[in-house]
């Protein structure tokens, strides 16, 4: 018995080992987004004086449509004969990831396909802050800087890069919600460390901001 259940454990353990992503994903598949609706919203200078952070969520669902239109506007293609997107990047690196917490898993966007790739199977948004109603709205966007894609040498200059690209994103963000109706607010008061561990990146990888997203508490 003591031999079987050693057999057991190495097996479980290499399989773990070498294919991890069969743990954490089990069960769930990429989601498709529905194409962007890119024709609706208000004039921009309306947009720019309704914008604002609000950290009172309610906990309804976003429809996918809006998650499409949302993650569209924070950095989806809008030029694809160049594959450029609706936020700028240094030399074009587009070195800011964009992963997609929800109360069900947690999503890596592929602005390419235009699709949710599953990261986890497990509702993390708990972990992505440290207020409270990051665990009540639908969504929590986190922004990972990858390094990796990144020519400078000097590691200030690549954190300096990430952080502008970052803002670039969240703030198109910001004006989606303004134009739609939602409520938004980009954090920076995340254990990061933790986040990273939690999310199973690579030391290259760097969570730089999170931003809650979903309808206005009622």
């Amino acid at each position: 018995m003591k031999k079987r259940t050693f057999i057991i454990t190495c097996l479980v353990f290499f399989v773990l080992v070498v294919f991890p992503s069969l743990s954490f994903t089990e069960g769930l598949k990429p989601v498709k987004l529905p194409p962007p609706q890119t024709d609706g919203g208000k004039p921009l200078m309306q947009v720019l004086k309704t914008r604002a952070s609000s950290r009172e969520f309610s906990s309804e669902k976003l429809p996918m449509q809006v998650i499409s239109d949302l993650l569209w506007a924070a950095c989806g293609i809008n030029r694809p004969d160049t594959g450029k997107r609706t936020a700028p990047s240094a030399r074009n690196w587009q070195e800011i990831d964009v992963y997609v917490a929800t109360d069900e898993a947690l999503y890596l966007y592929d602005a390419k396909e235009h699709h949710l790739i599953p990261v986890l199977n497990e509702d993390i948004r708990a972990h992505t802050g440290k207020q409270r109603f990051v665990k009540i709205a639908p969504i929590n966007l986190v922004y990972v800087a990858d390094f990796s894609k990144i020519s400078a040498e000097n590691t200030d200059d690549k954190i300096f890069y990430s952080a502008a690209d970052t803002g670039f994103i969240s703030q198109n963000i910001y004006l989606y919600c303004a134009s739609s109706g939602l409520a938004t607010v980009v954090r920076g008061y995340v254990d990061k460390p933790a986040l990273e561990k939690k999310m199973g990146l690579r030391p290259d990888q760097k969570v730089m901001l999170s931003q809650t997203v979903g309808y206005p508490k009622k």
